[in-house]
């Protein structure tokens, strides 16, 4: 029988009515500053987004207790804690924004006094729910919503590197990786494809100087492109990326480029590809 959000909440002794759902995950967040990614690496910024809100939201808003959800990187539904919620104000000052460039305009939002409760707080960072259908009903009433407990983890953790050969990623989705493997990317290097959704084409190319997979990933990142020829013939895109081949901890600069230039022989990618040498 599954186990439901409701019941740890009237456990921990809230009445459902004045609890209200949030799940922050805000495509508008710069790189490396997600909710997730503020909850996880600076949780005064994370109360600073979560207390400034649009006014239009002032009614659904309007309880005394938040139960506040992040979307992961996996898009996954975790649990952040109970906040107690006071005193809706228009934003007095201007204010920058903690989740990206520019600033709240005086009057312009709802700020609140929200403070973090000690009620369920071990279970904060270790439980998932099953959020349901359109995430973008990001403020629900726990009276009406009765939500599903999918994972009780014993500690707050990341999800590990699912390996090498099993990395598939987006040039746009890079700086929302785990910051393990983030840290699994820059100590490695070797060869990896990129592949762009628009033409079908591919591209060869290897990583071998400092910063390994993830460094060489971010020229193109930048650029939607990156420094080849061929691939600057083309429209900037949104590469899909992944590794064909790891290089050991003993490879050189050369050895490297010969197993760059052996895959392009067996994906042809000279001949059909992006590949021009």
């Amino acid at each position: 029988m599954p186990i439901m959000f409701n019941t740890i909440l009237l456990d921990a002794g809230f009445n459902l009515g004045g609890v209200r759902l949030l799940r922050h995950k805000d495509r508008r967040a710069a790189k490396g500053r997600t909710p997730y990614e503020l909850w996880r690496d600076d949780r005064q910024q994370f109360d600073l987004y979560q207390s400034t809100q649009s006014i239009k939201n002032g009614s659904r808003l309007n309880a005394p207790y938040w139960a506040s959800f992040v979307g992961t990187p996996g898009d996954e539904t975790l649990f952040v804690g109970i906040y107690e919620v006071k005193n809706q104000r228009l934003l007095e000052q201007d204010t920058p924004k903690p989740h990206m460039d520019g600033a709240d305009e005086a009057g312009s939002c709802h700020v609140y006094d929200i403070t973090l409760e000690h009620r369920l707080g071990d279970l904060a960072g270790k439980l998932l729910i099953d959020w349901g259908p359109g995430d973008r009903a990001w403020i629900q009433r726990a009276d009406q919503q009765n939500k599903q407990i999918i994972e009780l983890r014993t500690a707050f953790r990341e999800p590990e590197f699912p390996g090498f050969l099993n990395f598939v990623g987006s040039l746009s989705g890079l700086d929302k990786l785990p910051k393990s493997w983030i840290a699994v990317l820059q100590s490695s290097k070797g060869v990896y494809l990129l592949t762009c959704p628009k033409t079908k084409e591919q591209y060869v190319d290897s990583a071998y100087g400092e910063g390994g997979f993830w460094c060489r990933w971010q020229i193109h990142a930048q650029t939607g492109y990156g420094d080849a020829v061929a691939l600057k013939s083309r429209d900037p895109s949104d590469y899909q990326v992944s590794i064909l081949e790891v290089a050991g901890t003993a490879s050189t600069s050369d050895d490297i480029l010969r197993m760059e230039s052996r895959w392009k022989l067996k994906l042809q990618s000279r001949e059909m590809g992006l590949n021009r040498n």
